[in-house]
């Protein structure tokens, strides 16, 4: 594995479990064992990190959500798939999504940084709106209001979720959390 990637996957892991200001260019160069002026050759400076991090993740992360699209599965079912996704970010309760952990550290990110991170979460409710949207039509999610507030709640109760989880470093406040909307999911699908 290249410098590059190594750099990203050790400071996205010390965000996720410690967050943005809870790691130094001094700890990744102690992970991977190189020098911290090696790591200033890749990312002059940790704004310029923490920006590939956030492309990096939304890449992964919205190709995680183009898979669940493409199943052609229930609305109801994309909805779990999507949780699902959180809760297994989660691990055994010791971390959180990227963009989770960015959020609660918006003080300390650089404007680019918020800009990414803005586009993450309004690309996310985009999403979401859409399987709202399906959810009308195949009637799989009980009790919609408009499909809008749906996906900003269902957003906010995930990432809210997780933060709760993480706070106990137990998955358990996360599905307590969800309960409520994955009651209202059909089971099995209606088709």
């Amino acid at each position: 594995m290249d410098t590059r990637i190594s750099l990203l996957e050790s400071a996205e892991r010390a965000v996720r479990e410690r967050g943005y200001n809870g790691f130094s260019y001094a700890d990744l160069a102690r992970e991977i064992g190189i020098r911290k002026a090696s790591i200033h050759y890749h990312f002059p400076t940790k704004a310029n990190l923490g920006s590939a991090m956030i492309e990096r993740y939304s890449a992964r992360f919205f190709g995680s959500l183009a898979d669940i699209a493409e199943t052609g599965q229930s609305a109801a079912d994309q909805l779990r798939a999507y949780i699902q996704v959180y809760r297994d970010a989660l691990a055994t309760g010791t971390q959180v999504c990227l963009c989770v952990s960015l959020s609660a550290s918006r003080d300390s990110l650089s404007s680019e940084m918020l800009d990414r991170l803005n586009r993450f979460h309004e690309d996310s409710v985009a999403w979401l709106t859409q399987l709202f949207d399906r959810a009308a039509q195949d009637k799989s999610i009980a009790n919609l209001a408009p499909a809008d507030r749906e996906a900003n709640a269902a957003l906010a109760l995930v990432e809210g979720a997780q933060l709760l989880a993480r706070a106990r470093k137990d998955v358990a406040p996360f599905d307590q959390a969800l309960a409520t909307l994955t009651a209202r999911l059909a089971s099995p699908p209606l088709h």
